[in-house]
């Protein structure tokens, strides 16, 4: 997501709906349990539909961790750095780490350590914190200018970059623990505008990795591109793609060869079948719900994986509003 204001976002959308009667607005303190309300009540997988977030929490990082477990951090003041940890077969979340006064973009859980990696937004930085106890582990000081997403392989964690053509690597030992911090050319385009419409002038955003680690899938937001960068050699290709773009693409998840691209500002998540190189791309589908039939919900931005389903953060950016973690129901 671009570093802007929920004000200046909303002078470029059109007029938002704000949340009402559906959800129980959580409590104000959020050191402890808040219980927010589905939707529509829990669906019959036991996961809630609709888990309704502080108002001007202004999330745009969402990670899934063992269980049902969620993490979401926020990105504009007064909140900016706050991580909620919550449940998403109850709804119930807390506080896991306070507000620090730098934003928290992107949010990627290391399984192996029980640890979350946070994307730092024009800090140029990153953190890495305890899941269980919330404990800072490390600051990360990238040297970027924009830090917009995270994803952590087993061996490294990569942090993407906005605004300079460049990609983060910081390599991980055995338990997690991040050592040198290596920065990765990409092509100078990824430092330009693209000419998507309506677009922020953003290239690096959302990134997701192969199951082995070997390639990395990164989208250049306002080209409405997505590339395939090679982890051991540094290559870097386009990805031909067909059945049109991904422009305004934010956060993106990698399960098997499909992989979902969120569009922000459009509200809909693209559907992109990969080959099995994943240098060619089919867009088979364009998931508009529930962000069509509910107006409260808009502006997702990123998107995790919680096995039975997909659940995307939104920030309506409509003053005041409550945000959402929303479910998404996978493509068939």
């Amino acid at each position: 997501m671009p570093r802007m204001t929920r004000g200046i976002f909303v002078l470029s959308l059109l007029p938002l709906v704000a949340c009402g009667g559906d959800a129980a607005p959580p409590s104000d303190n959020a050191d402890t349990l808040a219980t927010t309300t589905a939707e529509a009540g829990a669906d019959t997988a036991g996961l809630q539909a609709l888990i309704e977030l502080p108002a001007d929490f202004g999330p745009e990082g969402i990670a899934i961790g063992n269980g049902n477990t969620f993490f979401v951090g926020a990105m504009t003041p007064p909140n900016a750095g706050q991580i909620l940890r919550g449940d998403l077969s109850t709804g119930e979340y807390e506080q896991l780490v306070p507000a620090r006064g730098v934003p928290a973009l992107g949010i990627a859980y290391h399984a192996g350590s029980n640890r979350i990696f946070v994307a730092g937004g024009d800090s140029g930085g990153g953190a890495v914190f305890d899941a269980q106890s919330g404990d800072e582990i490390a600051t990360l000081d990238l040297g970027g200018s924009m830090i917009n997403d995270v994803e952590v392989t087993a061996e490294a964690a990569y942090f993407t970059d906005s605004e300079e053509p460049a990609l983060y690597r910081v390599a991980l030992d055995a338990n997690g623990q991040p050592g040198e911090i290596t920065t990765l050319e990409l092509p100078a385009n990824f430092g330009e505008a693209g000419s998507c419409e309506g677009v922020p002038p953003l290239g690096g955003n959302g990134i997701a990795a192969t199951p082995d680690g070997r390639y990395l899938i990164l989208i250049h937001m306002s080209e409405g591109q997505l590339y395939r960068f090679d982890t051991e050699s540094g290559e870097v290709q386009q990805i031909t793609l067909t059945g049109g773009d991904v422009c305004s693409a934010d956060g993106l998840l990698l399960d098997g060869n499909t992989l979902y691209a969120v569009q922000n500002f459009l509200n809909q998540v693209a559907v992109v079948e990969l080959g099995s190189d994943y240098l060619t791309g089919t867009i088979t589908n364009r998931i508009t719900e529930p962000f069509a039939s509910n107006p409260s919900t808009k502006v997702p931005t990123t998107i995790a994986d919680a096995g039975e389903a997909l659940y995307a953060v939104t920030a309506g950016f409509a003053d005041p509003a409550p945000d959402y973690v929303v479910r998404v129901e996978k493509a068939e």
